[in-house]
């Protein structure tokens, strides 16, 4: 093989065949008095649900334009909470104080609905456009093309400002890494590219002011085998110090073996949101982990979250690619030197790869305000 051949084949990641793709767009724009008296001008508030008529009207529009450009699933959230969406054979969504999450199979699922109560004046509202059917990955750039579409109409409608709306795609390919150690012997050759090169490559292009994350979480499940591996006195007052200790002794050791220099441990029960930031956030906030990280910049470093009398269920390890991480127009090496890093954390905390599973899930953010 040529040396330039080895350069290209280190560049890309071989994902295991039945890896899962996901997408969905976020497009959010804050509730003003000028768009309230627009859509709802007669808003009573003497009555119990003074803004149902003011959610329902945009919701429909919002349905109405869904059918008109074939966007089979569509959604209209008005409280305020945290979108997350995630992989799941089965459809359906739950909801905390924070957050409203939906599950769904986008082979197999297709949904509208609203979420809002009409009692309260929400800061913003949110919608949120989920991708459907087959190789999504491929599809991406089309499907991303159709929402701004659809976006276009609706701020035509509503009359909302220019750069209103906030649009945030959100991309996923998430597998097990030890795939292959369990029978899955099929792979798909990755160079994993940023989204702008990629949707550039279908003639849909990004705006340059548009800001744009990469990173990948690993789950790694918290089980009697694991604790087995460390002395935990339950009499202590922070039984579980040994346990994270160890855990984050071993992350570092295996992320700086494979020169990976930004990212962080979570074991403290919160769920850990990587946001683009010019400034680097490691804040907690209620039930979520804020992580803040700037691409451009040099690798913030390694840090560890946890609380030492708590034992949880699952502890994520986060990887934040920096901008020397896209060089030769992909994140297939990236990805490499973390599945590197995760094979020698298996060894080192003697997980049976042939059946224990450590998912990780790659993601790709992109985000920019919306041009009328």
């Amino acid at each position: 093989m040529s040396i330039i051949r080895k350069r290209s084949a280190a560049h890309k990641a071989y994902i295991p065949s039945n890896a899962r793709d996901n997408q969905y767009i976020l497009a959010e724009f804050a509730i003003t008095d000028e768009l309230i008296e627009l859509i709802s001008p007669n808003i009573s508030t003497h009555s119990t649900q003074p803004y149902y008529d003011f959610y329902q009207s945009l919701s429909q529009l919002l349905f109405t334009l869904s059918n008109d450009y074939a966007i089979q699933s569509s959604l209209f959230i008005a409280n305020d909470k945290l979108v997350r969406v995630r992989y799941s054979q089965e459809m359906h969504q739950w909801q905390t104080s924070q957050q409203i999450l939906f599950y769904y199979d986008p082979q197999n699922h297709q949904l509208q609905n609203s979420f809002f109560d009409a009692s309260i004046r929400a800061k913003k509202i949110t919608l949120l456009f989920l991708a459907s059917g087959d190789d999504i990955r491929f599809n991406a750039a089309a499907f991303h093309q159709k929402v701004t579409r659809l976006l276009h109409s609706f701020i035509e409608q509503t009359k909302l400002p220019n750069q209103a709306i906030r649009l945030r795609d959100h991309q996923h390919l998430t597998y097990d890494l030890f795939a292959k150690n369990k029978g899955c012997l099929g792979t798909q050759a990755h160079k994993l590219r940023p989204i702008d090169e990629r949707y550039k490559s279908q003639n849909v292009v990004i705006t340059p002011n548009a800001s744009a994350i990469s990173y990948a979480v690993i789950n790694l499940t918290i089980d009697n085998r694991l604790l087995g591996l460390v002395d935990i006195d339950p009499n202590s007052k922070d039984p579980y110090n040994p346990l994270y200790t160890y855990l984050t002794d071993t992350f570092s050791l295996v992320a700086k073996r494979f020169n990976l220099n930004n990212g962080a441990l979570i074991a403290n029960g919160l769920v850990p949101i990587v946001r683009h930031s010019l400034h680097e956030i490691i804040s907690k906030m209620g039930e979520l982990q804020m992580l803040g990280y700037n691409p451009k910049q040099s690798p913030c470093g390694l840090v560890s979250k946890w609380k030492a009398d708590e034992l949880v269920d699952n502890v994520q390890l986060i990887f934040v690619a920096t901008a020397e991480d896209s060089q030769h127009s992909g994140y297939g090496k990236f990805i490499n030197q973390i599945e590197q890093a995760m094979r020698l954390l298996a060894t080192e905390l003697e997980i049976p790869i042939n059946k224990d599973e450590l998912t990780l899930r790659f993601h790709q953010h992109i985000a920019y305000n919306i041009e009328n």
